[in-house]
C-alpha cells in the first residue's frame, strides 16, 4: 500500500524550461568568459542578427506589440529591447483549449562583436517585426589601402 504524506505538487514544464535555460546560460558564459546575452521575464522575442562592413542588423518578432511600447537603448557594444505583451483583457465566459503565445513583460540585452554609432542607430517596426540598424563607427569599419608602386 502507497502512502503519500507529501501534497501532489502541479507539474510545470515552463519551471523546468526556465531552469535548463539558465543551466546553458551558465555553462556558455563560463566557456566563453562572459555574458553574451541576459534575457528578463516570462518570455523573449526572438532575434537574427546581421552584420556587414558598415552595420549591424537585429531583427526581433514581436508582433502584437504597439510600436510606442517597445523600448530601445545602447550602451557601448549592447543592444536592450524591452517592452510587454498585454493579453485580452476579458475572458469571462469562454474556455481556453490552448494557449501558447507568451504575454508579460520582457527585456533582452544582446553584446554586439564590437562598439556602435549610438548616434546613428535606427529602428523600423512593421508586420510585427522590430528591425534596429546599429552603424559601426568609423575607426571599426575596415579600410582599403592602396599599394604605391615605385
Amino acid at each position: 500500500m502507497f502512502v503519500a504524506d507529501k501534497k501532489m505538487r502541479r507539474w510545470e514544464p515552463f519551471r523546468e524550461l526556465v531552469s535548463l535555460r539558465d543551466d546553458m546560460d551558465r555553462l556558455f558564459r563560463s566557456f566563453f568568459g562572459g555574458p553574451l546575452e541576459e534575457v528578463e521575464g516570462f518570455w523573449a522575442p526572438v532575434i537574427d542578427i546581421e552584420e556587414d562592413n558598415d552595420s549591424y542588423y537585429v531583427r526581433a518578432e514581436v508582433p502584437g506589440i504597439k510600436k510606442e511600447e517597445i523600448k530601445i537603448s545602447v550602451r557601448g557594444n549592447a543592444l536592450s529591447l524591452s517592452g510587454e505583451r498585454k493579453q485580452e483583457s476579458e475572458t469571462k465566459n469562454k474556455t481556453f483549449h490552448r494557449v501558447e503565445r507568451s504575454y508579460g513583460r520582457f527585456k533582452r540585452t544582446i553584446s554586439l562583436p564590437s562598439e556602435i554609432d549610438a548616434e546613428k542607430v535606427k529602428a523600423t517596426y512593421k508586420d510585427g517585426i522590430l528591425t534596429v540598424t546599429l552603424p559601426k563607427p568609423e575607426s571599426t569599419k575596415p579600410k582599403e589601402i592602396e599599394v604605391e608602386i615605385k
